[in-house]
């Protein structure tokens, strides 16, 4: 009963009206960003970063939490009108969303994708509120071994998923950790890669070397590219709100989508992208009708839109309990809290449970936003993918500038950016990832403080990190998520090889 009238409480703060205005500026701009190719879900919450910065803790994580959720569900705009999926995990909307719109049925294909990933959100939205509560009891047993092994699990899972070269996401995060050594040694107040100037004494600050990873570097990106982005072609939108037949062809792809993301987007790393594309398959699978799928069936909309919406509250689980994000964008909303001085973990439930049950009743309340702004921005999104990047670029260049120099009113975090800016440029030139050098940043100093409180309270005695099942279960982890990418490229290999002599001889 208690948690339930905490859900009515924070219910009553997500109503408020200045809190429904950021909740609506969050969702309107990841809808628009979303639908926008490249300007991803973890660019959004990099513009909105000065916004949250003069906002209630409650405020700040509801705007964060709704850019998201419209980011999700804008990627399907461009998806089913442009064929160019504006977020990867609206990929497989593609295959049947675009195939409808050619036929002249875009509003129809428009309206599936907003109803499934309202449904998705609405189910991973239960899981968030149900399981994250007691993930959050266990978490709170933790020790100094088990945050160490948590933060190594973390940095491993995130590097070797965002990239298909295991090897370069684990050069990346080592990258961070050294970068998150800047400045003076906590344990030892021994400068560490200062240069002897006091501007890297108190080390790098987070927001620059957001701001530059994920937006300066996709604007550098967008620059070099010398073709014109794709223009919508016009198309009437009509029938958006779906016939009862079509209703009753997606409850079950919704519901199959909708568990799938949930459950893929608690497992760090694992992200929107592939829970769309295991849906689609297994309701494929069980369909009667396989040769209709890819000619713009109903089920090939709405199986892949709820999963990767489910995948929303599905990341959001691992982000708020243990400190460690599902997928990229939940890496730059880990970066974007710690900035604001809230920190996600288990302690989050002790400290700031009224911020938690706001979240909760907020992201309920957002998936009907979203369903009330899909349906009814049918005809304006189409218009906004039409606008030119002449516009939109200086834009953004200007707010990531204001969104760098105003943490400190600093020229040099302003620098900052765009040194990261241009890293950034390269990393995504040579694929490498960006969220293992964030996390690196993030978790790294986690793993060194708690390492060293470890070692102090074992008399530097290492085996403390099997001292403890859960500590050993995060290390077993960690080395398995390393391992298995890697035993999986060999045993290509070694196929291949085997293929390659069958065919010879």
């Amino acid at each position: 009963m208690e948690a339930f009238a905490g859900i009515l409480e924070g219910l009553a703060y997500a109503l408020e009206p200045s809190t429904m205005v950021v909740m609506m500026i969050g969702l309107v701009g990841g809808i628009i960003l979303g639908a926008i190719p490249g300007m991803t879900g973890s660019m959004g919450i990099i513009l909105l970063l000065p916004l949250i910065y003069h906002l209630e803790f409650g405020a700040a994580l509801v705007t964060l939490a709704a850019m998201f959720s419209g980011a999700m569900y804008g990627g399907s705009i461009s998806a089913v009108l442009l064929r160019a999926p504006g977020h990867p995990s609206a990929a497989a909307t593609i295959l049947d969303g675009y195939p409808m719109a050619q036929k002249g049925e875009a509003g129809r294909a428009l309206g599936l994708a907003v109803i499934a990933s309202v449904f998705g959100g609405l189910v991973s939205g239960a899981a968030l509120i149900l399981v994250s509560p007691q993930l959050a009891r266990v978490a709170l047993e933790f020790r100094a071994p088990e945050f160490f092994a948590l933060a190594i699990f973390g940095l491993t899972i995130i590097a070797s998923a965002t990239s298909k070269n295991t090897l370069k996401g684990l050069i990346v995060g080592f990258l961070g950790m050294l970068v998150a050594t800047i400045g003076v040694d906590d344990i030892w107040g021994v400068n560490r890669f200062t240069f002897n100037t006091r501007f890297l004494m108190a080390g790098l600050s987070l927001l620059p070397v957001l701001v530059g990873l994920f937006a300066f570097s996709q604007i550098f990106v967008d620059l070099t590219k010398a073709r014109r982005g794709e223009k919508v072609e016009r198309q009437i939108i009509r029938n958006v709100i779906p016939s009862g037949r079509d209703l009753k062809r997606i409850i079950l792809p919704m519901i199959v989508g909708a568990v799938l993301g949930t459950m893929i987007g608690i497992i760090p790393g694992a992200g929107g992208a592939i829970a769309c594309f295991v849906a689609y398959d297994l309701i494929k699978r069980f369909h009667k009708n396989k040769d209709e799928w890819g000619t713009g069936v109903p089920e090939g909309i709405a199986a892949p839109e709820s999963a990767n919406n489910g995948t929303v509250g599905g990341a959001l689980i691992p982000l708020l309990t243990l400190g460690i994000p599902g997928d990229a964008v939940t890496a730059v909303m880990l970066g974007a809290l710690m900035l604001i001085g809230l920190r996600p973990g288990p302690m989050l439930f002790i400290e700031h449970l009224p911020v938690v049950q706001t979240l909760f009743a907020a992201f309920i309340v957002m998936q009907f936003l979203v369903l009330v702004l899909g349906l009814a921005g049918t005809k304006v999104w189409p218009r906004v993918l039409n606008t030119p990047k002449q516009i939109l670029l200086p834009m953004i260049i200007i707010a990531c500038f204001l969104g760098a120099y105003t943490l400190a009113n600093n020229l040099n975090d302003a620098m900052t950016a765009l040194l990261f800016g241009i890293i950034g440029y390269f990393m995504r030139k040579y694929d490498f990832p960006a969220p293992p050098m964030i996390l690196g940043l993030i978790l790294g100093p986690m793993a060194e403080q708690n390492l060293n409180r470890a070692l102090l309270t074992h008399n530097d005695d290492w085996r403390f990190i099997f001292a403890s099942p859960v500590s050993t279960a995060f290390i077993l982890l960690s080395v398995l998520s390393v391992a298995l990418p890697l035993l999986l490229k060999l045993r290509g290999q070694v196929r291949m090889g085997f293929a390659n002599r069958e065919n010879n001889e």
